[in-house]
């Protein structure tokens, strides 16, 4: 019953309190961790395809190993001291693997300065949640961008850390956080990353297969549940759900597209580099910034649909 209740108070940490600024955060100390091994290893390899296949294979293996085995002695060592010790250190640790109320005030900052029309603003708001470049998004551009990153965080930002938490506790969740995070700071198709970078793409890959789908599913539930439409979810999350580069990253993008009957996704600069990608959805209408409002309630009602049926199949499974 350990991992039912730390899930379930993990989840309430996270949706009273998120991540406050002054807390060190896992995810942090992973990203000086993926640093130093990548300018130590890039120092001491060969700059050829081999020797940056070689060191982003030893950093892919390196890091979630070590996050495993650190976490789950952590919490072993907390349990052996006190239950209740072994427990709130469990409970920390899966509120802080989850990320809905964060997505949300991130999301909902875009929200409010494009409600004021300072579009300087809203760039800036949205560049601190997502990957491409910003300086030149009109306010369309903006909102796409914010409602595209609440419905792909809604399955790597919570859907998948919550379902590898009902498995495996805090140290499951926690190795999954840091096959992400490599991916988000490695797992780019460029000059610098196209080998350096691929081991931990494709495990990330891996990682998110099952979940991605699930959250997909669950996200045309959702909409049914806040008013939009489950119909055009659906619809579009079959049709669309591998218009993405990534085999995860469209699942609960096209989802939400179908739900608000708009069309994400496209043409974008990374980096200074254009990248032509595919649409997503049919644009019955004009996104608008209340999408990003809409697009919050269905990731929430998602959430809500995944602790709710996980947590009766943990119970079910320990009874």
């Amino acid at each position: 019953m350990l991992i039912f209740w730390a899930v379930l108070g993990g989840f309430v940490l996270d949706a009273i309190f998120a991540d406050p600024a002054w807390l060190p955060h896992p995810v942090v100390l992973m990203g000086r961790c993926i640093s130093a091994l990548e300018k130590r290893l890039r120092a001491a390899l060969p700059t050829t395809p081999q020797g940056e296949l070689l060191g982003g294979g030893i950093v892919a293996a390196a890091l979630p190993l070590g996050t495993l085995l650190v976490t789950g002695a952590a919490c072993w060592l907390a349990a052996k001291l006190h239950p209740a010790l072994g427990l709130a250190l469990q409970m920390f640790w899966c509120g802080q693997a989850l990320a809905v109320k964060g997505l949300k005030q991130e999301s909902m900052n875009v929200y409010k300065e494009l409600q004021k029309g300072d579009l300087r603003a809203a760039r800036k708001a949205v560049a601190r949640i997502v990957g491409r470049d910003t300086q030149s998004l009109t306010a369309e551009g903006v909102t796409k961008a914010a409602v595209e990153t609440v419905a792909e965080n809604a399955s790597d930002g919570v859907i998948a850390p919550l379902l590898y938490m009902l498995i495996g506790g805090a140290p499951l969740a926690l190795t999954y956080k840091a096959i992400n995070t490599m991916d988000s700071m490695l797992g780019y198709k460029n000059e610098k990353y196209l080998y350096f970078g691929r081991c931990a793409a494709k495990l990330d890959d891996v990682a998110n297969w099952l979940p991605s789908r699930l959250a997909g599913l669950l996200w045309v539930a959702a909409a049914a549940l806040t008013g939009g439409s489950a119909a055009g979810a659906w619809k579009i999350w079959r049709r669309d759900r591998r218009n993405h580069a990534s085999p995860n990253s469209a699942q609960t993008e096209s989802a939400c597209a179908g739900a608000l009957g708009v069309q994400l996704a496209g043409p974008a600069y990374y980096f200074g580099e254009y990248y032509d990608k595919p649409t997503i959805g049919d644009p019955l209408r004009p996104i608008e910034p209340q999408d990003i409002v809409q697009a919050n309630r269905m990731m929430y009602a998602e959430s809500l649909l995944a602790l709710a049926l996980g947590l009766a199949v943990r119970l079910l499974f320990v009874l």
